[in-house]
């Protein structure tokens, strides 16, 4: 993955519509979009919780872990592990997909997606700058998510400052 150079910040509240689209700043935008500058990746990351992605860094990232594994198939290294394979293939299959921006800043969260962040229209969704990507979150597992996980900030500031 390319060396980013700027964080991506922010939290920002947002409502969901009536067609699942939603609003992101276009600050956070600006810092997702390549040279063509209309779309990049969604991802499920965990339950409650989508991550958008910059295309050229998650397509990068992707295919260094695919080769990774596609080279240890070909030398036979995986053959016990048939079910993993399988599991790693529909969890990817179903992980990511590209996504597009209208030229007011919306996107449509697909199908698939919706459920998996547990929202409805008409919804809040709490937009999350997370330093290298941004995500999306229904507030209650970004409630829940920050209640467990801010007690470790300054521990985890003073390990990755060091």
């Amino acid at each position: 993955m390319p060396a980013q150079t700027e964080f991506i910040l922010g939290e920002h509240p947002r409502t969901l519509d009536e067609r699942y689209r939603l609003s992101v700043p276009q600050e956070l935008i600006d810092q997702l979009m390549d040279e063509e500058g209309t779309s990049c990746v969604m991802a499920k990351e965990r339950p409650g919780c989508l991550s958008l992605w910059k295309a050229a860094d998650w397509q990068e990232k992707m295919e260094t872990g695919v080769d990774l594994i596609k080279n240890k198939m070909r030398a036979g290294r995986l053959e016990d592990r048939v079910s993993q394979l399988q599991l790693f293939g529909r969890l990817l299959s179903t992980r990511h997909r590209t996504v597009h921006f209208s030229g007011r800043g919306r996107l449509v969260i697909p199908e698939g997606f919706r459920e998996f962040l547990k929202v409805e229209p008409g919804n809040e969704v709490v937009v999350i700058g997370a330093a290298v990507c941004v995500e999306l979150w229904q507030p209650e597992a970004w409630f829940q998510y920050l209640e467990r996980r801010i007690p470790q900030f300054r521990k985890l500031f003073d390990r990755l400052s060091q």
